[in-house]
């Protein structure tokens, strides 16, 4: 449920109100790159989730102990080995994994760590994205804010990049949701998403 005092937040996040849809009602929850908690915030608020977030910013980390969430001081890079297998119902890495290094190892510990991972990106295949690349230029856009010289994205992917490495690594891509801003995209998804959304589990082995 939207409530008034939610209603400034989504406006700001809209991929907040995607990222909850997929969570049930008081599950544990592992935020990856937490930020200042905003997102574990407002989960606790509306479905009454245990959450934990991990983080690396000094600045941040105050944030989030300010705004009463939980949160641990650690590098992703170096794996969520302070954590046991199946620890958490749902990891979260929202809007972070293009700036990850190790790709596949973030991907493999959210799989160890969590019954199921829900992971965001911005999708580099949006058309205006492809426009700009064509016109000679990296994108710069409200989801890929940076200039190509001061941008902590490395690995910018598309949809189809996503799922193949889903696919090399036999991950179960249970639902899939792309957005332009608010709105839902069904149609060439690929080329008209601004943000992607994956929700996954566990191989299929």
């Amino acid at each position: 449920m939207i409530t008034e005092a939610n209603k400034p937040l989504l406006t700001l996040r809209p991929d907040f109100a995607t990222i909850a849809d997929w969570i049930v009602p008081e599950s544990s929850v592992l935020d990856l790159g937490c930020g200042d908690g905003t997102l574990l915030r407002y989960l606790k608020n509306k479905l009454n989730i245990h959450g934990y977030g991990i983080e690396i910013d000094t600045h941040n980390i105050l944030a989030c102990m300010k705004n009463g969430i939980n949160v641990i001081h650690n590098d992703l890079e170096s794996g969520l080995s302070g954590f046991e297998n199946a620890s958490f119902d749902y990891v979260i890495l929202s809007q972070t994994l293009q700036a990850m290094r190790n790709t596949e190892y973030i991907i493999q510990e959210i799989l160890r760590v969590g019954r199921e991972g829900i992971v965001s990106f911005p999708n580099f295949g949006y058309w205006k994205n492809r426009l700009q690349v064509a016109h000679g230029h990296m994108p710069v856009s409200s989801t890929l804010p940076y200039q190509w010289y001061d941008t902590p994205n490395i690995h910018l992917c598309t949809l189809h990049d996503f799922e193949q490495l889903c696919q090399q690594h036999q991950i179960n891509i249970l639902e899939r949701r792309v957005t332009n801003h608010d709105r839902k995209v069904t149609l060439f998804p690929n080329l008209f998403g601004v943000l992607a959304f994956y929700r996954f589990g566990h191989t299929t082995l």
